[in-house]
């Protein structure tokens, strides 16, 4: 792996409508403006599950990225398949991934975990989690961490060798490495406070009044996901 200058392949598992993308930009805009914020020499290229489009050789990217997605992981179509067996490939391979949201539930599944929708409906906004346990890439150390989630779906059962990372209320599989070549999140760190509020207002029917209201409020809390940025950049590193 490079010293400097990491290129990072996103793996998109979405398609963004034109009004998220004239707004907010496409993932791989997100996760540029985001990780760059720890290292601005990173470089990045976009690769799109939905049309199965891969790289050629898996070391044409030091490190990969799945994104979050509106589908579910346990879906029994192509696309999700394929992704399946290059999280496959990659592990086989020891080279470095990382899973957001959707992203964190499918490489779960791919490698043996459990993903079911929760029986308590959305969690939504601002969550924070615990710490269970503190890798050598977690500096700085913290107890607990806050950011910005939008999901139904949950891992439920995690894959063999992995070990949480971190735990709340509402998902107890919020975070995961698996040795030390995969980490995931449930949150996601790429959300601004403005996206994920664009989210809840245009869902606010879904997801009910409630959880409406204290998603928007949760908001106004401060959000770590510069930190949670560190880590994904020391984990690639380490």
């Amino acid at each position: 792996m490079r010293s400097f200058g990491l290129i990072i392949g996103i793996v998109e598992a979405d398609q963004l409508d034109e009004e998220v993308l004239r707004q907010f930009g496409n993932y791989t805009d997100r996760f540029a403006e985001l990780l760059c914020t720890a290292d601005p020499r990173l470089q990045f290229r976009t690769y799109c599950a939905l049309s199965q489009q891969y790289p050629e050789d898996i070391d044409a990217c030091d490190a990969y990225l799945i994104t979050g997605s509106k589908f579910s992981a346990y879906e029994e179509v192509a696309w999700i398949g394929h992704l399946k067996q290059f999280v496959r490939d990659c592990y086989a391979r020891e080279k470095k991934l990382i899973g957001i949201c959707f992203g964190h539930q499918l490489i779960a599944h791919a490698l043996g975990g459990d993903v079911h929708k929760s029986e308590k409906g959305w969690g939504v906004g601002l969550i924070r989690s615990g710490i269970t346990h503190s890798p050598a890439w977690m500096s700085p150390e913290l107890d607990v961490f806050g950011l910005l989630f939008n999901h139904q779906d949950q891992v439920t059962r995690l894959p063999p060798d992995a070990a949480l990372i971190a735990t709340n209320d509402f998902c107890p599989v919020s975070s995961f490495q698996v040795d030390q070549s995969i980490l995931t999140f449930q949150g996601h760190p790429e959300f601004s406070r403005d996206y994920l509020r664009y989210l809840i207002v245009n869902r606010r029917q879904d997801i009910g009044d409630t959880v409406y209201r204290q998603a928007i409020a949760s908001l106004e809390q401060p959000v770590d996901h510069e930190q949670v940025a560190k880590w994904i950049v020391n984990f690639l590193r380490e």
